[in-house]
């Protein structure tokens, strides 16, 4: 065994190895920089280069890419509150408001350094797990794996802030919405309302951006500066070495829950950061912070977000099964290059095992370094008046929204979904609770129904079942013993007008009737589970809204951990429902003459409006915009959508 791991380690170290894992690093960071992206867009790019490869080569390439995303996609995060991937969605909660007050170095700098350790603890599990994962691994069933979405569920009481009842109702709209389309056990399509685009459901990378990137973008317009006035970026860079030094039992604990959960076959890619911010906030005994700006909740997510690439491979490489939606493109290189993962291949192809996880360990090093290099060029974003920034960050969203699925309702789900999420925030409406439901509610119908079809009800006594259900009590508990307490009213609270509150809590209430109603005629394994969710979300709204007519005109019901973010010192000139028209404007562009002559059009209109520039930059930017969508078109072989013009007059807007 000895002799295969310095094999291995021999293999990768060598010139040719090294250089093509440092290839693979470089495409990482530019993929993990661009929002929506993710491994699985990134490695298929990769794959039609691998024939005619070194199979080290190829794989150390790969392995390259794959590892350093989870770190780069913090930069955008971090920087303009768009989560870079689907799993740095909870790093925006505390790495952007510290952006906004001129500390993104040190939440940058904490994060790669967090990142790097999960990453190295990742690959020294995995060579564990080598060798004694196999029985474990195999005796989760559907029941264990039902009960590890019920923990992660769990997690809403602790991210509901002040308010459980909106948290538990956010949690049941998000797992409502992950209802949308085929029921996994009779594919009978449910909410769909005889719409193809949501047939397959909503894709994660738009709901995603929707909540969290065009609320945060919306929110800066208004305050029409700069993210932050300055990016202090010479102590900000030591501070947060220091804190994941000060901080370092977190990191190792969240580190190896991430690898564990990682491990998990389909569960762990896309919710491991949700697990791990609600379990630092859950096991916090200051948590006044939280949302606002604390480095806590940096160090968390993306400690576990690199060591679940380490869990990930533990069944890729044990059995063939993929930890994830990347490893399944990984297995796909994989079965390219002739290599057959399994328990053959740990027999016979000892040091090849070796040498993946030797470039999993390298690959975090080299990728954490060179992000901690490019911290300072490119947290100076931050200080770029966003009027300027704004309709680039519109377009990347729009751009990041579109190649999830490549259908025109990708856009529109992306501003539909995003005028919701702008009064979720506004309302104290917590997101991160939909977006958990929303994550977990495909994984939780399927499971629990594949229990009740295999082991009937006994899957309730399963001892896997009943320690993992002892763990989930254990974490509602916590969540209601350690909840933050009511706080007295504000005067801004006072004076707050109630009926838009009560309004949009009604209109909560009316979707979930909505969605019970559309479900009652369905089979039983097609209904059960969303007229459960239908139900207890309708509950929980309606307490919502009893609560808010009781209350009156003093109660706002704001969250610690999605308070509206402040647009500072002065009043904001336009409300944020001008600036989403902005956004409509650009939307409904794009429909009617496509979507390039639309940006070129919205970046002349915009520059020129709101922020006030010179022709000349005017026309550069807006050429620059178009540029960048056209090589990204051409790179990804994305046709964007043309508009009717095109259809009613035979003009064709392409370039």
């Amino acid at each position: 065994m000895l002799d295969a791991m310095l094999l291995g380690l021999g293999h990768v170290l060598s010139g040719e190895h090294f250089l093509f894992l440092c290839l693979g690093v470089l495409l990482g960071l530019v993929i993990g920089i661009l929002p929506g992206l993710g491994g699985i867009a990134g490695m298929s790019l990769l794959l039609p280069f691998l024939y005619g490869m070194d199979p080290i080569s190829a794989l150390a390439m790969l392995i390259g890419l794959i590892a350093v995303i989870p770190t780069s996609d913090t930069f955008t995060s971090v920087l303009m509150g768009i989560p870079g991937s689907s799993g740095s969605q909870a790093t925006v909660l505390d790495g952007f408001p510290l952006s906004k007050k001129g500390e993104a170095a040190r939440a940058l700098t904490a994060a790669f350094a967090a990142s790097l350790v999960g990453g190295l603890v990742g690959a020294l599990i995995l060579t564990a797990f080598i060798l004694v994962a196999r029985p474990l691994v195999l005796s989760f069933g559907s029941a264990e794996l039902f009960m590890l979405t019920v923990l992660g569920l769990s997690m809403v009481g602790v991210l509901a802030g002040r308010s459980l009842v909106k948290g538990l109702a956010a949690c049941g709209l998000g797992l409502a919405f992950g209802t949308l389309g085929g029921a996994p056990a009779t594919g009978e399509f449910r909410m769909t309302f005889d719409l193809i685009y949501l047939t397959d459901g909503l894709p994660l990378v738009v709901v995603g951006l929707a909540l969290f990137a065009l609320p945060e973008i919306v929110d800066l317009m208004r305050s029409g500066r700069s993210i932050s006035e300055t990016a202090r970026l010479g102590a900000g860079r030591l501070q947060g070495l220091i804190d994941v030094i000060r901080h370092r039992w977190l990191v190792l604990r969240c580190s190896i829950m991430g690898c564990l959960i990682g491990a998990l076959p389909g569960l762990g890619g896309t919710v491991v950061d949700w697990i791990m911010y609600g379990h630092v906030v859950q096991t916090a005994r200051d948590k006044t912070q939280f949302g606002k700006g604390d480095i806590r909740g940096v160090i968390a997510p993306e400690s576990a977000n690199n060591a679940k690439e380490g869990g990930g491979l533990v069944p890729t490489l044990l059995f063939g099964v993929p930890g994830s939606g990347s490893m399944a493109v990984f297995l796909g290189g994989m079965v390219l290059l002739g290599i057959e993962p399994g328990v053959r291949m740990l027999q016979y192809q000892l040091d090849l095992t070796y040498a993946i996880i030797w470039s999993l360990a390298l690959a975090n090093v080299v990728g954490a370094g060179a992000c901690i290099l490019l911290s300072r060029p490119v947290a100076k974003l931050t200080t770029i008046p966003y009027g300027y920034l704004a309709p680039f960050m519109l377009m990347v969203i729009l751009f990041a929204s579109y190649q999830a699925t490549r259908h025109w309702g990708d856009i529109l789900a992306l501003f539909l979904l995003g005028f919701v999420a702008l009064y979720l925030k506004r309302f104290g409406w917590p997101r991160p609770a939909f977006l958990i439901g929303f994550v977990l509610a495909p994984a939780s119908e399927t499971y629990l129904y594949q229990a009740v079809q295999f082991y009937g009800w006994d899957w309730i006594w399963r001892p896997g079942v009943l320690v993992i259900g002892a763990l989930t009590l254990g974490s509602i508990y916590l969540g209601i013993r350690f909840a933050p307490k009511e706080v007295e009213k504000t005067a801004a609270a006072a004076a707050e007008n109630p009926w838009p509150q009560r309004i949009f809590a009604l209109l909560i209430l009316g979707f979930f009737l909505v969605c019970l109603w559309d479900n009652l005629d369905r089979s039983f394994l097609g209904r059960v589970f969303p007229v459960t969710v239908a139900g207890a979300g309708a509950l929980f709204s309606l307490l919502a809204v009893v609560l808010l007519f009781r209350a009156g005109s003093g109660h706002a019901i704001y969250t610690d951990l999605d308070r509206e973010s402040a647009v500072g010192d002065r009043p904001p000139e336009r409300s944020a429902e001008h600036y989403l028209l902005w956004f409509a404007a650009l939307v409904a562009g794009t429909w009617l003459i496509g979507l390039l002559p639309a940006v070129f059009l919205f970046f002349l209109a915009f520059l020129r409006l709101k922020a006030g520039a010179s022709w000349a930059l005017t026309l550069l930017l807006a050429v620059a915009a178009v540029g960048f969508l056209v090589f990204m078109g051409g790179l990804l072989t994305i046709v964007y959508p043309e508009g009717l013009l095109e259809d009613w007059i035979g003009l064709d807007l392409r370039p």
